[in-house]
């Protein structure tokens, strides 16, 4: 079964036919781990915000579709703290039309919602708070302030915590595919985040949509920002899948190479 079918960019790289739970599956990613995606839009200039963050969501309807047939696809969905502080966003499936593809590729009906901030500072006023469809996991590190963790079990937070200072992303996603059953998980920013499972090595699949637009900035975010690589031969490989072009934007998929 294919579980994309509604846009005809998604066609062009149908997803691997192993399938689990109803799902196509990757049959080269590591059995330890989630098969990992990250779906983000930039200008093209590679910018995903303005410099003071007052501008991140500038892709059209399409490019919107393309985030929530992802969804669709995934156990889990994956942001940083800073991007579900900045943003009206609840990291759900979307309408009832999303949520029964869901069920028709065998998973449930809502997805896992983990927001990764490391120190606790994600706000338990943000408004991912405000809907309580399926479980939110905020990830911190071991030395997180207690009062914070306190504060965002009180939201709706489920707390788990990997690594002493910093986030332990390998540990995370060990821990969400043996303990939690996740076996495909989205991730969608922001370029910290990126920046921090690029390096890890933990991305499969890139999901970029180029949009007809230049924000230009010296301070505005990119899809991978945070330390980067410091010497060319050390960056991530990726090879790229498909292309399509839909009205002026451009969908990209690029794959871990084989």
């Amino acid at each position: 079964m294919q579980v994309t079918q509604a846009l005809p960019f998604l066609r062009v790289h149908p997803l691997p036919s192993v399938v689990k739970k109803g799902v196509p599956r990757n049959p080269a990613a590591n059995p330890n781990r989630p098969f990992v995606l990250i779906n983000m839009g930039m200008t093209a200039d590679g910018k995903i915000a303005t410099p003071d963050r007052s501008v991140s969501t500038f892709g059209s309807a399409a490019d919107h579709e393309h985030l929530l047939e992802l969804r669709a696809t995934v156990d889990a969905v994956m942001s940083g703290a800073r991007t579900v502080d900045s943003h009206a966003v609840d990291l759900g499936p979307g309408g009832a039309r999303f949520r029964r593809q869901r069920l028709r590729n065998g998973l449930s009906e809502y997805n896992l919602r983990v927001v990764v901030s490391g120190s606790a500072s994600l706000d338990p006023g943000a408004s991912i708070f405000d809907s309580s469809f399926s479980p939110i996991i905020a990830l911190t590190s071991k030395n997180a302030p207690i009062r914070r963790l306190a504060r965002l079990r009180k939201a709706g937070a489920e707390i788990a915590q990997f690594g002493e200072r910093e986030v332990d992303l390998r540990q995370v996603l060990r821990w969400l595919r043996k303990d939690r059953d996740v076996e495909r998980l989205l991730c969608e920013g922001g370029g910290e985040l990126n920046d921090a499972m690029f390096r890890a090595d933990l991305v499969d699949e890139v999901h970029l949509t180029v949009c007809p637009l230049i924000l230009g900035g010296r301070n505005a975010s990119t899809i991978s920002d945070g330390v980067g690589f410091p010497r060319l031969p050390e960056a991530r490989p990726f090879e790229l899948r498909s292309r399509r072009q839909i009205g002026e934007e451009l969908f990209c998929v690029y794959r871990r190479p084989s």
